[in-house]
C-alpha cells in the first residue's frame, strides 16, 4: 500500500490551534451592540410607562372591518414586501454557505495519464520508436481549512447579521405596508366626505342664487350681487372634478399596494372612524427594539464589525489540508482495486501571508472604515427615529386641541348662514354677508375633515415610527 503524507505540519497546526484556544486569542473582540443614550430621546416625554401602541396587533389596532381585508390582501399580493421575501431566502443561503466553510470538501476524482517517450540511440545501432504507459486513479479529493483564527466564524456570523437584517428589512416593507394601507384609505375617506359637504354647498348656493335672483326681479337687489353669488356656486362646482380626480388616483394607489389592476374601492365613510385621545408610546428602549430599520442599522454595523475581524484575521496564518487524495491507483485496470494499489496522498500546509501583506492591510483599513460607517448610520436612524415620534406626537397633540374650536367654529358659521340668509330677504343685510358667510362655512367643514384625517393618519404614523405592524 502507498501511503504518503506530511503528518508533521499538520499536528503543528492542530497543537497551534488547540494552544491559541486555549490562551483565550481566538475569544477576542467580541461583537457588542452599539450603546445608546435614551434620556430625552423623545422631546418632553420622560415616562416610565411601558405601555405602547406598537404592542398592539393591527388586526386589533385597525377595527374597520373593510380596512382590516384591505390590508390582508396587501400583506399577500404586495409586490414589495414579495421581494422582501425573496431576500430572506437569499441570506439564509449566505449562511448555510458560510457555515459550509467549516466542513471539508470532498469530491469525487478520477483521472487517466498517458505517457510516451521517444527513444533514442542505444549503444552503437540507432534504434527508432516510443515506449510509455497509462496510469489510473480514483478516489476522494479532499480539501479543508482549519479555523484556528475564528475567521470562518466571523464570516458566518456577518451572514447571520445579514439574515437578521433581511428580516428587519421585511418587517419595515411590512409596517410601512401597513401604514401606507391605512393613510391612504383614510385620506381616500376624507376626500369623500370632502367632495359630500361641497356637493351639499352647491345646492346651497343654488338656493342663495335662485333667492338673489328672485330679489333682483323685484327690485329689491341689484344685479351685482347676484352675479357674485352665481360666480361663488361656479367656483365651487369646478371643484368637483379636481375632487373626483383626487379620489380616483387614490384609489388607484391603493390598488397598486394591494397588488390590484386600477379600479374602484370599497369603503365605509370618515364618521365611522374613531381617533383615540391618548396615544401610548411607551420608553424609548421599547422603539429602539421594534423599530424594523433601527435593528436593520445595528445588523448592518454587526455585518461590518464581523467583517473587519475577517480582514483582520487574514493577516494571520492559515492552516489548510490541501488537495488530498484517498482512493486508488495503478497502471493497469484489471487489478485496479487490489489492497496494494490503494493510495493515500494527504498534504498539509502552514501559510503565512508576506508579498499579499499591504494589499490585506488596506483590506483591513477598509473594513474598519466600513464599520465606522455603519455604526454613524445606526447613530443617524436612531436620531431620525426619534425625531420622528417626537414630530408625530406633537403634531397629534396639536391637532387634538383644535377640534372643540373647531366644532364651535362650524356650528357659528351655520348659525351666520341661517341668520344672514333671513336678514337678506327681510332686507336689512347685504349679499356680500351672505357670500362670506357661506364661503366661511364651506372652509370650516372642509377643515374639520381635515382635523380629523390629520389625526388618523398621524395615529397610523406613530403606530409605524414606534415599530408597530410587524408579525
Amino acid at each position: 500500500m502507498n501511503i504518503k503524507y506530511t503528518k508533521n505540519v499538520v499536528l503543528l497546526g492542530v497543537l497551534l490551534s488547540m494552544g491559541l484556544t486555549s490562551c483565550g486569542i481566538l475569544n477576542t473582540n467580541k461583537y457588542k451592540a452599539p450603546e445608546v443614550n435614551t434620556d430625552d430621546l423623545f422631546r418632553n416625554s420622560n415616562s416610565t410607562d411601558t405601555t405602547t401602541i406598537a404592542n398592539i396587533p393591527w388586526r386589533e389596532y385597525f377595527s374597520d372591518p373593510i380596512l382590516q381585508s384591505l390590508i390582508e390582501e396587501g400583506l399577500t399580493n404586495n409586490y414589495d414586501l414579495r421581494i422582501a421575501y425573496t431576500r430572506i431566502k437569499q441570506a439564509e443561503v449566505g449562511l448555510t454557505i458560510a457555515k459550509s466553510a467549516y466542513f471539508p470538501t470532498i469530491a469525487l476524482s478520477g483521472q487517466v495519464q498517458h505517457t510516451q517517450r521517444s527513444i533514442g540511440n542505444t549503444g552503437k545501432e540507432r534504434v527508432l520508436g516510443y515506449n510509455g504507459g497509462d496510469a489510473w486513479s480514483l478516489g476522494f479529493a479532499v480539501q479543508w481549512e482549519a479555523d484556528i483564527w475564528g475567521k470562518l466564524n466571523s464570516k458566518s456570523k456577518a451572514q447571520y447579521a445579514n439574515l437578521v437584517s433581511s428580516h428587519a428589512y421585511r418587517n419595515l416593507i411590512q409596517t410601512s405596508l401597513v401604514a401606507n394601507i391605512s393613510t391612504t384609505y383614510y385620506a381616500l375617506l376624507a376626500m369623500d366626505e370632502q367632495l359630500k359637504i361641497t356637493l351639499e354647498t352647491i345646492e346651497l348656493l343654488k338656493e342663495s342664487t335662485a333667492t338673489m335672483t328672485a330679489m333682483m326681479e323685484a327690485g329689491l337687489l341689484n344685479r351685482a350681487g347676484v352675479k357674485q353669488s352665481e360666480a361663488l356656486l361656479y367656483s365651487t362646482q369646478i371643484s368637483v372634478p379636481d375632487l373626483e380626480y383626487q379620489i380616483s388616483q387614490l384609489e388607484n394607489s391603493l390598488c397598486l399596494m394591494l397588488g390590484r389592476k386600477p379600479g374602484s374601492i370599497a369603503r365605509t365613510s370618515i364618521q365611522n372612524q374613531s381617533t383615540p385621545e391618548y396615544l401610548a408610546v411607551g420608553i424609548p428602549t421599547q422603539m429602539l427594539a421594534k423599530r424594523p430599520d433601527v435593528l436593520q442599522a445595528e445588523m448592518g454595523f454587526r455585518y461590518a464589525f464581523e467583517m473587519k475581524n475577517v480582514a483582520q484575521r487574514s493577516l494571520y496564518p492559515s492552516l489548510t489540508l490541501g488537495t488530498s487524495t484517498v482512493g486508488y491507483a495503478s497502471n493497469t485496470l484489471s487489478q485496479f482495486f487490489k489492497p496494494t494499489n490503494i493510495l493515500a496522498n494527504i498534504v498539509g500546509g502552514l501559510t503565512q501571508p508576506i508579498f499579499a501583506g499591504n494589499q490585506l492591510r488596506g483590506q483591513l483599513k477598509i473594513a474598519k472604515a466600513q464599520q465606522e460607517e455603519a455604526l454613524l448610520t445606526f447613530e443617524q436612524t436612531v436620531l431620525t427615529a426619534s425625531q420622528e415620534v417626537s414630530n408625530i406626537m406633537f403634531d397629534y397633540e396639536t391637532s387634538l386641541r383644535k377640534n372643540e374650536d373647531r366644532v364651535k367654529q362650524v356650528g357659528a358659521l351655520a348659525t351666520a348662514v341661517d341668520d344672514t340668509q333671513a336678514l337678506l330677504k327681510a332686507g336689512e343685510a347685504n349679499y356680500t354677508e351672505v357670500l362670506n358667510a357661506e364661503q366661511s362655512l364651506l372652509q370650516a367643514q372642509l377643515g374639520q375633515v381635515s382635523d380629523k384625517l390629520e389625526q388618523l393618519q398621524a395615529s397610523v404614523n406613530l403606530y409605524r415610527a414606534l415599530g408597530g405592524g410587524a408579525e
